[in-house]
């Protein structure tokens, strides 16, 4: 009766354990996870914003419709052109109207703005250096007075990003060795309860390989549902941070959501089978008089 009363003493504090380690696994793995949205969050922020800077080719008033025509043609097949839009003298007339409130033409007699082509540019393209290279491609053509665009809006937007992404790089690099410290210890945790099980099946001439299979299968079982408990808290949190904050834009794209999902399941495998390999590695090759001072 005392043996049935331990054993089942033995077997509840087993599973307890189990449930503690795969909670703390999904713990860490949602750092990990929220690490990985807020890399990849800026960089969906940084190529909307680079996307939404403007290359302007201002025309000359010479210009004919012909030569504009092909002037678009040209800049619409390029690969550093998302969108291209003629804006006229007239609308570039009405929008400084609209934006000052005061009408050039009334003082002047004429219209002195110029028709130009808006350029947006796709986000590889938004380097200065980019730039220089595609104002000399459109310097060939006749009747372009000049090619504007916010050289230092993109030196900072690219400083920046670059700073943001030089350090979520370095608090994800030693995320991940806290997050493989902290589930090798829940792992090894694990296993130690049955380091006399594993020191019977080396007795008995059990394979290494053998004796780890096991643990490494229910460690991997665990990681998963450690990785899908993470994804219910993350998708928790960007839930409440797109309706409950009002954020009315796609918070996070469906591209990003499916990456990031990737990332913490193959982590939470990953981290878990390597774990579990060295720590039953650990009493396989422990002699069984150590076993008791471990």
């Amino acid at each position: 009766m005392a043996k049935k009363k331990k054993y089942r003493k033995r077997k509840h504090f087993v599973r307890n354990a189990g449930v503690t380690a795969t909670m703390s696994m999904a713990l860490v793995l949602f750092l990990v996870g929220l690490l990985a949205s807020m890399l990849f969050l800026t960089r969906d922020m940084s190529k909307e914003l680079k996307e939404k800077m403007t290359l302007s080719v201002v025309l000359k008033d010479e210009a004919t419709e012909q030569q504009t025509e092909r002037i678009k043609k040209f800049v619409e097949q390029e690969s550093f052109t998302k969108s291209v839009e003629y804006v006229s003298k007239e609308q570039a007339l009405q929008e400084h109207i609209e934006a000052l409130g005061e009408d050039p033409a009334n003082f002047l007699g004429w219209n002195p703005l110029y028709a130009s082509l808006e350029v947006r540019l796709n986000a590889d393209y938004a380097q200065n250096d980019s730039l220089a290279k595609i104002e000399k491609q459109l310097s060939r053509f006749e009747n372009i007075d000049r090619i504007s665009y916010q050289k230092d809006m993109i030196t900072l937007v690219n400083e920046n990003v670059r700073k943001i992404s030089i350090i979520l790089f370095g608090l994800a690099a030693i995320l991940m060795l806290i997050s493989f410290a902290l589930i090798n210890n829940t792992v090894r945790l694990r296993v130690y309860s049955n380091r006399f099980i594993i020191n019977t099946m080396k007795l008995v001439g059990a394979k290494s390989w053998f004796i780890r299979k096991p643990y490494i299968r229910q460690s991997v079982v665990n990681g998963i549902i450690a990785a899908l408990i993470a994804l219910i808290l993350l998708s928790g949190v960007f839930y409440y941070m797109k309706y409950k904050l009002a954020l009315d834009t796609n918070f996070i794209s469906t591209q990003t959501a499916i990456i990031v999902s990737g990332i913490v399941v193959v982590a939470g495998i990953l981290l878990t089978a390597i774990s579990s390999y060295f720590a039953v590695g650990k009493y396989i090759r422990m002699r069984t008089d150590d076993m008791y001072y471990a």
